[in-house]
């Protein structure tokens, strides 16, 4: 790989295992570090995971930082990566950029795992003044304490992990910070999501405030053509930070080693 095309790709993390890879996509303040507890339970698997352009590693990269932007980030690491038997696994904000990769229908493409989704029809909740208010969620150290612990989370986490969210949130450009709740939490895709032509795994928290159950029953079920729904009990937003155990094993279900 030349140095050129180094730079311009996002940092990843590729670990070799046994296949179809584990293809990991990031929350919106998140970064590839977001599923350590996961990954860590997967031994063996041959797993991915990717710092979005603009945030953690690859916060240096120049945007756009728009979900399709990102999308085309996700095919370019699989490229330079080598990957051609995988599933995606895609955590809010990365939910709703693995449902634009598989809607290129690409080659190699098993399946894709959405957790916490962003829906491919923003829920009704998502007006300009609720974007306008999540835009600042990330403003401070405080205010990202603030959402971890009364939005994103239903569960006590370690201090560790606490402190883990907080940095992820802040290690970000401004512009790529600002992108989602502007914009992309608010971009429609349903006429790419009824393109996903594999199977697929939606998995909601019981108590997410961000991606409520019903929200994502209504709003990103109806548009895939081949979904199971799995709900995992007591936890919220973050759910491979909350539950990567029952996480690890809704995955493992869906995409067994081969």
């Amino acid at each position: 790989m030349n140095t050129t095309q180094q730079t311009l790709l996002p940092a990843y993390d590729h670990r070799p295992g046994t296949g179809p890879t584990l293809v990991f996509l990031h929350y919106w303040g998140g970064s590839a570090r977001t599923w350590d507890l996961v990954v860590d339970r997967l031994a063996g698997r041959d797993v991915l995971t990717v710092d979005f352009r603009g945030w953690s590693r690859s916060s240096a990269l120049p945007g756009p930082y728009t979900l399709g932007q990102l999308a085309d980030d996700t095919l370019a690491v699989l490229a330079d990566a080598g990957v051609t038997d995988y599933v995606l696994v895609g955590h809010s904000m990365g939910g709703k950029v693995a449902q634009l990769v598989a809607a290129t229908r690409p080659a190699g493409l098993r399946g894709i795992v959405l957790v916490g989704s962003g829906p491919a029809k923003p829920a009704a909740h998502v007006t300009p003044e609720y974007q306008e208010a999540l835009s600042h969620a990330y403003d401070s150290a405080e205010s990202v304490a603030g959402a971890r612990d009364h939005v994103l989370t239903a569960t006590e986490l370690p201090a560790s992990v606490k402190a883990q969210i907080v940095t992820d949130s802040r290690t970000v450009t401004d512009a790529a910070r600002t992108e989602w709740p502007q914009r992309g939490i608010a971009q429609d895709i349903t006429e790419h999501t009824r393109m996903v032509s594999v199977p697929a795994l939606v998995v909601a928290g019981e108590h997410d405030q961000v991606e409520p159950v019903g929200v994502l029953r209504d709003n990103l079920v109806p548009y895939l053509s081949q979904a199971d729904f799995v709900v995992v009990p007591h936890t919220g937003h973050l759910i491979p930070l909350e539950a990567p155990a029952d996480l690890v094993d809704a995955i493992t279900a869906f995409a067994p080693a081969t």
